[in-house]
This record gives C-alpha cells, structure tokens and sequence, in this order.
C-alpha cells in the first residue's frame, strides 16, 4: 500500500483551550514531522468550527481520516456544529488527552482505519453541560 492508499492525517495542535497535555502534542508533532508521512496540522479545530471554516467539510468529504485531537465525541461535535458531519465508518479519532503520544502515533501511523466515532445525533455543547435534575 502505498502513502496515497493510507487516510488522511490531521493533527489539532489544541492551542486555545490548551486542554491536551503539552509533552503529548509536542510529541505527536515531532514524531509526525519526523515519519516523512503527510499529514495536515491545525491551531485549533474547535477555532475553526466556530470560524465554520470550509477546510473541515473538504476534509470530512474525503474519504478515510484519522484526527488526532481529544475525544471523539467532541470531535463529532465539532463537525457537526459546522455543518460537516464526520462519516463514522471512515474517522478514527485519537485522543491526546488520554492517551500516550506512542499509542497516538502507533494509530496515526498504522495503514488500518479503526472508526471510533460515536453512532447517533451530534450533542451539541449545551447538551453536553446539562446535568438531569
């Protein structure tokens, strides 16, 4: 298989809510800049959903994507809020905040697409911070 056979890679640098820990993404990067592998990097995805940026619709119309970012929730979320809603069977999201940069690269790295996107509506954030009374 060659590079163009494998999905997209787009890493979110976190750099507004600064919620991902630091060594993590630094990590990420480095190792993604050093692999030679393409790969698309952003300031903030949550910046550009609120921009409603039309890179996020390119790229959710494009086939196998792995993000990786925070939770995979919050990712669908983000798309969603823009208009660009993630096919579920082709995204994988990798989850900088819980999880290692090696098992982030590991995935990143891997040919494979492993989706992890959550089936059913998109919650938005309000519905996210309610609690039940």
């Amino acid at each position: 298989m060659c590079q163009s056979d494998m999905p997209k890679i787009l890493y979110c640098h976190c750099q507004y809510a600064q919620v991902v820990p630091k060594d993590v993404k630094e990590t990420v990067l480095r190792k993604l800049c050093e692999s030679g592998v393409a790969f698309d990097a952003v300031a903030d995805l949550c910046e550009m959903a609120a921009r409603r940026d039309p890179a996020l619709a390119q790229l959710s119309a494009s086939g196998e994507v792995k993000i990786a970012a925070c939770f995979p929730r919050a990712v669908k979320g983000l798309f969603h809020q823009c208009g660009a809603d993630l096919q579920p069977t082709k995204v994988e999201v990798l989850n900088m905040r819980t999880q290692t940069a090696e098992d982030v690269m590991a995935r990143l790295l891997a040919m494979d697409i492993q989706p992890n996107i959550p089936d059913g509506k998109a919650a938005t954030p309000r519905e996210e911070t309610q609690t039940d009374s």
